[in-house]
């Protein structure tokens, strides 16, 4: 038995590209991560490399006339990730198969179904990895208990100007939904990621340009729309801190609650170039499928059960706090 069970390698390759056709799609955080792919038998650390800016100083830089000035020295910063396995298991018996007409129609839907909970499961490591960006801004307050205000363009902004102020710089290009490793180029801009619930306050906001009308610009899976210079992308997987704010009607407007006394809290996250980084769901070591079909073996010995699963290696890393920010905001409950 090889290390993909009761398939041959080839095999194993059209079944990650299953997985990936599915999954890829609904991976909004992999446009705009700096990825890197790990080769098989590998470390289970990541590490991203920076080199720093030289000192522009003009004091320090003035010369002597005559006089060679000292060299500089090249610094860097290096960031690690540790990463992680994961992985998922389908078992099925042999009854499934001498009962089904078309089982392997069954056997590709499963593959289809894990496609989906593959790219759920990379974009939530994602998002509790970047979420947790200590560049913090909020809709009313200086606390996540204190928010209990809808998004507005006026946070926007505020945003976008911290973002500058640290040479944080557009996203120009973004890693295309597709199994190969490429990008496209894009108009500049910051990107930011919501929750689905989001929708009406992002919408509702001054300067907001839907998608449809964006023109000669292509929009991206699930982005509805851009305001100034900051496009926005919504998912699911973006999940609020569930009555983590305050009052939720104390601002005179109902905001979302769960528990009906404090608001729902959900992060926006602003993304600009080379803000944060992960591992690429992509490449033919990015998944390892392994397919057990029911024979006989210790343990099994009459040959009742098989599997199908898959496992992986992933992790996520902010690189610099400064050029991605977290907003914290309530949402409006609809009439």
């Amino acid at each position: 038995m090889n290390e993909y069970g009761d398939i041959t390698a080839r095999t194993a390759g059209f079944v990650v590209a299953e997985y990936l056709k599915r999954g890829l799609p609904l991976l909004c955080l992999e446009k705009v991560l700096q990825l890197v792919v790990i080769s098989k038998n590998n470390t289970k650390t990541a590490k991203w490399r920076r080199w720093n800016s030289l000192d522009s100083t003009p004091a320090n830089l003035a010369l002597v006339e005559g006089v060679t000035p000292t060299g500089q020295d090249m610094t860097h910063t290096d960031v690690e990730a540790n990463l992680s396995q994961y992985g998922g298991l389908i078992e099925f018996t042999d009854v499934v198969i001498d009962t089904n007409d078309d089982f392997p129609e069954a056997l590709r839907e499963w593959v289809n179904i894990q496609g989906e909970q593959i790219a759920q499961l990379v974009e939530k490591i994602r998002y509790l990895v970047v979420r947790a960006g200590t560049n913090k801004f909020y809709s009313t307050g200086t606390a996540r208990t204190d928010v209990n205000v809808a998004f507005s363009a006026g946070l926007q902004k505020k945003i976008v100007r911290a973002l500058k102020r640290q040479n944080a710089q557009f996203m120009t290009e973004i890693v295309k939904s597709t199994p190969s490793f490429n990008t496209e180029a894009v108009l500049p801009a910051f990107w930011g990621f919501a929750h689905i619930d989001c929708e009406d306050d992002i919408r509702s906001a001054t300067g907001f340009i839907d998608a449809k009308d964006y023109g000669t610009t292509r929009p991206v899976e699930g982005e509805v729309g851009s305001i100034g210079n900051c496009r926005y992308i919504l998912s699911n997987i973006f999940e609020p801190y569930a009555s983590g704010g305050a009052a939720y009607n104390g601002s005179g407007t109902a905001m979302i609650t769960t528990d009906g006394v404090s608001a729902d809290v959900y992060p926006i996250l602003y993304f600009g170039r080379n803000a944060a980084a992960g591992i690429a769901l992509k490449g033919e070591n990015a998944v390892v499928p392994s397919v057990l079909m029911p024979k006989p073996v210790a343990g099994d010995r009459l040959g009742q059960r098989g599997s199908i699963g898959y496992k992986m290696m992933q992790g996520a890393v902010i690189l610099n706090d400064a050029w991605m920010a977290v907003a914290e905001v309530a949402v409006k409950e609809l009439a």
